[in-house]
């Protein structure tokens, strides 16, 4: 998939079994559509582990960072619906970027995602940004593969939004590789072998990276929803 728009949202978060119909029921129904009637908010897309946790990946793509600070999105960030409130504190382990769109190649929208969260270490910045440009480039064209992105987080100065509150605060990632395939062995095998830890850390990372995976569930844009009037 080719990401839209400038920016994103990308969260991890767990849910616990007993919660998951409501959660998707909320999320799918409620959660999504609202976001999509934000003015920048371009495509929502909701991922859950292929690993057997517990776990969900979801991004929003926004037309631009500024779009992350407008006056529609803290309106609803500050002004959780009765149901929003109700599955907030059901978020757990959670992390929320708010990010930059640094690299983007490939197209569509595959099934399989890889994740992947790592910081630079401090004189490795360029090297590793260098190193990654070279390989997010080739991988779209790769058997299995339909696209690799970098993301990059920047978080807005701003106060904790009362969903924030409502969660009691969320963790940050900080660099952010994401890996869309079609054949999620082979997605797999091209993360681990073109962008593996190993390699990050000679790449100029810090030996912390986060790898997980995830399968489509849902995805959302503005045209798919009928909005009142």
């Amino acid at each position: 998939m080719a990401l839209l728009g400038q920016a994103a949202v990308a969260m991890w978060w767990d849910m616990s079994p007993d919660q998951l119909s409501e959660f998707e029921d909320w999320h799918s129904h409620e959660h999504f559509p609202e976001r999509m009637g934000i003015p920048g908010f371009l495509r929502g897309s909701r991922w859950p582990s292929s690993e057997g946790s517990q776990g969900f990946f979801v991004m929003y793509e926004l037309a631009d960072y500024e779009t992350l600070t407008s006056s529609h999105y803290l309106a609803r960030l500050n002004n959780p619906t009765p149901w929003s409130t109700r599955m907030m504190p059901h978020h757990g382990n959670m992390v929320r970027s708010q990010c930059q769109i640094a690299e983007s190649h490939g197209g569509g929208i595959a099934r399989s995602m890889m994740t992947v969260r790592f910081s630079p270490r401090a004189g490795g910045t360029e090297t590793l940004r260098r190193f990654l440009k070279s390989q997010l480039a080739e991988l779209p064209d790769l058997p299995g593969m339909t696209g690799a992105h970098l993301l990059q987080t920047k978080t807005p100065d701003a106060k904790p939004t009362e969903e924030q509150k409502i969660r009691g605060g969320d963790a940050v990632a900080d660099w952010i590789l994401l890996l869309s395939g079609y054949n999620a062995g082979e997605l797999l095998e091209v993360g681990k072998s073109r962008l593996g830890s190993r390699l990050l850390i000679e790449a100029g990372a810090m030996p912390s990276a986060s790898y997980a995976m995830f399968d489509l569930a849902y995805t959302l844009t503005p045209s798919d929803v009928n909005f009142p009037g």
